[in-house]
């Protein structure tokens, strides 16, 4: 039998970035940019916000949300497939009877692995994301080599119920979250992120927003957190900015090892 090929670190970039409200085909420029930088670096993914493609108005959304087909993700699958880069980005989502805030995990060559609909959707005004998008219903993770990554947008890391499920019943070891985070909040962001990397013993990879979408300020500090709570790779809170960690399998399996936490469980 032919030995099963084992990937023990995997480069992951980052893409902290403002968005040119409604202006898809800046903001597709911009992503291209950015995904040019990681493949550079030897990168195998790079991870774009919440919203990435329309930025994070409501009324613009509801205008600028297009069919996957045609709209900013076709555009993205042909990003990942010249660079050879696996994508995952938060993207507006239009399917005939409804708008999603969706996720998607486009491989390097091409092919969508994995969509997501934010389950969670920001209920208090003036946001209001209830009005526009309908929620999604799917806990959703993929494989690449021999890490499990697990899909969350935003609002979705303030209940915990989520990422223990991605971790107990899809097996995933790393959670990326695409998010558009206000600057009101900075300190829950990175709370709530290494809580969730703690308590399931995973890596947490965070794309944040920073700048303006109207009334919207965003934090930044995206990040990559690791199963111990360590913070590995961190950007700053205002600009647009590039940032890149390895994240290792052998680093979870010693953790998971030395500390049985799922074994432990009686819930």
């Amino acid at each position: 039998m032919e030995a099963r090929h084992i990937v023990d670190e995997v480069k992951i970039a980052i893409g902290q970035i403002t968005c040119a409200v409604g202006e898809i085909t800046a903001n597709l420029d911009k992503m291209r940019a950015f995904s040019v930088r990681a493949r550079d670096e030897g990168a195998a993914w790079i991870v774009f916000p919440e919203m990435s493609d329309t930025g994070y108005v409501m009324s613009v959304v509801k205008e600028s949300a297009g069919n996957w087909n045609e709209g900013a993700v076709r555009a993205l699958r042909a990003i990942a497939r010249e660079m050879a880069l696996g994508i995952i980005a938060g993207v507006s989502e239009r399917d005939p009877e409804h708008i999603y805030n969706s996720q998607v995990a486009i491989d390097a060559q091409g092919e969508i692995v994995a969509k997501y609909r934010k389950m969670h959707l920001y209920a208090p005004a003036p946001v209001e994301e209830h009005k526009v998008f309908a929620a999604g219903n799917e806990v959703v993770s993929f494989a690449t080599g021999d890490f499990r990554i697990g899909l969350g947008i935003c609002y979705d890391l303030r209940f915990p119920e989520l990422f223990r499920k991605l971790a107990i019943e899809e097996k995933t070891n790393v959670f990326v979250l695409s998010s558009a985070w206000p600057s009101k909040r900075p300190k829950h962001l990175r709370a709530l992120a290494i809580a969730r990397a703690i308590e399931n013993q995973s890596y947490f990879v965070i794309s944040n927003r920073v700048g303006r979408d109207g009334d919207g300020v965003f934090c930044g500090g995206s990040a990559v957190i690791d199963p111990m709570g360590e913070i590995v790779a961190e950007a700053g809170v205002e600009n647009d900015d590039v940032i890149f960690a390895e994240i290792a399998r052998t680093e979870i399996e010693s953790f998971r090892t030395r500390m049985a936490v799922f074994e432990h469980r009686r819930l």
